[in-house]
């Protein structure tokens, strides 16, 4: 067969066609078709899955193979992606709030009704609809942070390093379960995208009637998500005397939103409980967050509890030292909205009675994970630390999973 008659052959699909060929073809039109943000934010994605479900099985062998006697264990791991605060998603978002007393309303309600929503798909529970929008959710954050990183530094290798380093921080494994951390992420990303479009263009004024409607649902997604205002506020003062009065008004509205969605909650908590403050005050129990508290005072305890044995307290010491000095990357190196949100979530953070879960706040101050990418520029470094991040993640997970330590 001539080499004419066989590329015919093989373009008619006959016998003689090589379909390995036009199937690899076909694969890689369709990924060059894929916007770069999303091929982008791909592979780093798909790793911390891989890190993440990885510990989970390990978790599974180590609970079938030495039977732990400590309560609770075996029933964390088989709970699996849909433990810890994932568990109470899932119920709210099956059962509603009203069967599970007071302690559900620390729970916002944007994740459990979106997942009552996804659940009405054919097939799909509860559960798996909540996994599936933590994921879903994950990835888009992924990509949403890297067209923002590019349009603020204009360099693709900072915007790369920036999805590497949020998909394998340690704390991370809880945007491959069922907990809400994603969800609050697409919306602040996306809210940062509407307050700073690119320069240069038509369209380079803040759109703040979306960033208010984002931030809107932040609040209603984590209690957290309100502080999303201080970007809000940072962008509108810098605009506020180049805005003509209907952008003026949208600008004043997008920062009343997060409160009106904060509000609004509180509202229907007092509709329901007779008490408008009682998601708030589940937050600040003891059990949970705490009250507020001298932050020196709670770093001091912690730090000395690696003393009377209390390791677990003793290691978010560290992670606040870190955020610390990246708040300052923040401060040097990008625009004042991002160190201001990242300021208050900090603040946030470390303001409560102890500093357990620490980490998964600091993960929402996705300005942070800019500042390291931004300070990982030797290659070396940068595999080194995402290295040591991706043996984090597991290691983490892992202690999740066998209800060793609050994610």
């Amino acid at each position: 067969m001539t080499g004419a008659t066989e590329a015919a052959t093989a373009e008619a699909g006959e016998p003689g066609a090589r379909p390995g060929r036009t199937a690899g073809a076909s694969l890689r039109h369709a990924w060059a078709r894929l916007p770069q943000c999303l091929r982008e934010a791909l592979l780093p994605f798909a790793v911390a899955r891989v890190v993440v479900v990885g510990a989970l099985g390990l978790a599974h062998f180590i609970v079938d193979r030495t039977h732990p006697s400590t309560p609770g264990v075996a029933a964390r791991v088989h709970a699996g992606l849909l433990g810890w605060d994932a568990g109470w998603y899932e119920t709210i978002a099956r059962q509603g709030y009203a069967p599970l007393g007071r302690q559900a309303l620390r729970f916002f309600p944007a994740v459990p009704l979106l997942t009552h929503a996804l659940a009405w798909v054919p097939g799909l529970g509860d559960g798996p609809a909540l996994v599936l929008l933590a994921n879903a959710a994950a990835l888009a954050a992924t990509a949403m942070l890297y067209v923002l990183v590019r349009r603020e530094t204009g360099d693709g290798a900072v915007a790369r390093r920036s999805l590497w380093v949020l998909s394998l921080l340690p704390a991370g494994f809880v945007l491959v379960m069922g907990y809400a951390e994603a969800v609050l992420l697409v919306l602040a990303v996306g809210c940062f995208l509407a307050l700073r479009p690119p320069a240069g263009t038509p369209a380079s004024r803040p759109h703040f009637a979306v960033a208010g409607v984002l931030a809107f649902a932040a609040a209603l997604t984590r209690p957290i998500g309100v502080l999303l205002v201080v970007a809000v506020v940072a962008e509108l003062v810098r605009w506020y005397p180049r805005l003509g009065r209907p952008e003026r008004l949208a600008g004043i509205g997008a920062v009343a939103a997060p409160f009106v969605g904060l509000l609004a909650f509180l509202a229907w908590s007092k509709h329901t409980v007779g008490d408008w403050f009682a998601p708030l005050r589940v937050q600040l129990q003891s059990s949970h967050h705490g009250g507020l508290s001298d932050p020196f005072t709670t770093l001091y305890h912690d730090a000395t509890g690696v003393l009377h044995h209390h390791v677990g307290t003793a290691l978010h010491v560290p992670w606040v030292l870190l955020a610390v000095a990246m708040l300052v990357v923040c401060w040097r190196r990008l625009p004042a909205p991002y160190t201001l949100f990242a300021a208050a979530v900090l603040a946030t953070a470390v303001a409560g009675s102890n500093l357990d879960s620490f980490e998964r706040y600091a993960l929402s101050a996705f300005p942070l994970s800019i500042a390291a990418a931004l300070v990982l520029r030797e290659a070396q470094l940068e595999r080194a630390v995402l290295a040591l991040l991706a043996a984090g993640l597991a290691g983490y997970a892992l202690l999740a999973f066998l209800n060793i330590s609050v994610p």
